[in-house]
């Protein structure tokens, strides 16, 4: 329990959260209250419309920062270890873990392929052409979010020098647990979900394990093959979550200003903590393994992705997976998702003639845009039966950034109907309305499609950045019928189609 000016007794452990567009660090006790907290601006290059690029020593910079400040007012020798997650984008080193350019015309310090960048769509689809039994593993079709073809569109496009000069490929959260013990140590989240690692395989192939040589040979990446997949990590994959021996490094500790040798954390993917943290809560009826099978756990941010496990294998078309062990020990994940939520519902306020009113309405309500435009939502719809009603004349297709699940086709675009000539602080209340709601049709879609499949999903967790926003937890609700919809840390009471709770029970071992 924190005490006067900061301090805090007993023991605790630093959490790292690495998202697109900010570090976050907490200092947590053992019964999970944050203690301290404190968040750093991570910067991102858009060189073309579907690049995005970021710099792996800019956010190494950036934890180091958000750590020292979060620590600054505790008692060090309390801290017990340190856990890292982060999005799932694409790292490139040097033989000395320096950054290689990932920027085609110039030499720079971005080395970091953003998980959201779509530069590798044809890449993808050659790769999908190929009919590899492994995309039976994704969903029938790769992504270019995955790494597969992010690292064949490098392979094509810089020059066969930096291509020489790469030692080692990585997710971003096993970058953070390099930079930290100074070791490669693969994630089995990471090489599963993003690199179309066999995890649940029980026998070798040409003295391989869950590393299918045929896959990569057919694909033009051959190399990686030759050398035993060392630029991939090779064998030195733990499951998340593993106590890394080494512990943190003397450079690290000096750049965190921590102990050397504290515990470290073998690694997740922000979306997979996120998940592991809500799906086993422990709301209401006994945790079994039956309970935590009829959930979907929504980690809502920038894009959403929808998480659903499994005893056995099930396979659903255009939802990535099945992903043995993945995110839950024992138990096969299915994740779907959404390409662009958050930065969705951002690029329809922020380029709308009325953006500028709304965020001056916020500034003197002092309310955030999203409360504020909440609250004018509700003031235009005070006539109606409901408000959704707003949107009789306006539909929204939301895959601005192609679509994820269930369709899979990362080309689609989107498209609003029922648009006029107004351009006040209304109709861009009513297109974000809109907006939430499609997003909310999209998520009905995804658990038809499990659901189809072999599922039975029963509930709804939602976490992240957009649980906190009450219009779209609501149309999540009333959009998704039956199901029970929890979401962290807020409780809402409202005559939805749908019960909402909230979501406070999460432990910490």
């Amino acid at each position: 329990m924190a005490t006067e000016g900061g301090a805090c007794c007993g023991a605790l452990y630093i959490a790292v959260d690495v998202g697109t567009s900010s570090v976050r660090t907490a200092v947590i006790d053992r019964d999970g209250r944050i203690v301290s907290f404190c968040s750093e601006e991570i910067r991102t290059w858009q060189p073309s419309n579907n690049m995005y690029e970021q710099s792996s020593d800019e956010v190494w910079s950036c934890l180091c920062t958000a750590v020292r400040k979060a620590c600054s007012k505790v008692n060090k020798s309390n801290i017990r270890g340190i856990g890292c997650d982060a999005t799932c984008s694409l790292v490139i080193l040097d033989g000395n873990g320096n950054p290689v350019s990932v920027t085609p015309d110039q030499i720079t310090k971005r080395n970091i392929i953003l998980w959201l960048d779509h530069r590798a769509v044809k890449e993808a689809e050659f790769i999908n052409a190929k009919g590899h039994d492994v995309l039976k593993y994704i969903g029938g079709k790769i992504s270019p979010e995955m790494q597969a073809p992010k690292i064949l569109w490098l392979k094509k496009n810089i020059d066969v020098e930096r291509w020489k000069n790469i030692s080692i490929f990585l997710d971003l959260p096993e970058f953070l647990t390099f930079k930290a013990t100074g070791r490669i140590t693969r994630s089995l989240c990471s090489v599963v979900c993003k690199f179309n690692y066999m995890g649940h395989s029980s026998q070798r192939i040409n003295g391989h394990l869950g590393w299918i040589p045929s896959f990569w040979q057919e694909i033009g990446l051959s190399e990686f093959v030759d050398d035993n997949f060392r630029r991939l990590g090779g064998s030195s994959i733990c499951v998340p979550g593993t106590q890394l021996a080494q512990g943190l490094s003397k450079e690290a500790a000096h750049d965190l200003d921590l102990p050397t040798g504290l515990p470290v954390a073998s690694s997740l993917i922000d979306a997979h903590a996120g998940g592991l943290g809500v799906i086993g809560a422990a709301i209401k009826e006994e945790l079994s393994c039956e309970s935590i099978t009829s959930r979907l756990a929504i980690i809502s941010g920038t894009s959403s992705c929808h998480m659903a496990v499994s005893k056995e294998p099930l396979f659903v078309s255009g939802i990535w997976g099945p992903y043995y062990s993945a995110m839950v020990p024992d138990l096969w994940l299915n994740e779907g998702g959404q390409s662009a939520t958050g930065k969705l519902i951002d690029h329809v306020l922020e380029t709308h003639p009325a953006w500028s009113e709304l965020q001056e309405k916020a500034k003197q309500s002092e309310r955030t845009v999203y409360e504020e435009i909440n609250h004018i939502l509700e003031e235009v719809a005070q006539s109606l039966e409901h408000c959704a009603l707003l949107t009789k004349d306006y539909h929204v297709y939301p895959d601005f950034h192609g679509n994820r699940s269930p369709i899979a086709d990362p080309t689609l675009k989107g498209m609003v109907t029922g648009l006029s000539l107004s351009k006040d602080i209304k109709s861009l209340a009513v297109l974000y309305l809109a907006t939430v709601q499609a997003l909310s049709c999209g998520t009905k879609q995804i658990i038809e499609h499990l659901n189809s499949s072999g599922y039975d999903i029963k509930a709804i967790f939602i976490c992240g950045g957009l649980s906190k926003n009450s219009l779209f937890v609501r149309c999540h609700a009333d959009v998704s019928g039956k199901l029970n919809i929890y979401r962290q840390s807020i409780s809402i009471k409202a005559p939805f189609a749908s019960e909402i709770v909230s979501l406070t029970g999460i432990i910490f071992s």
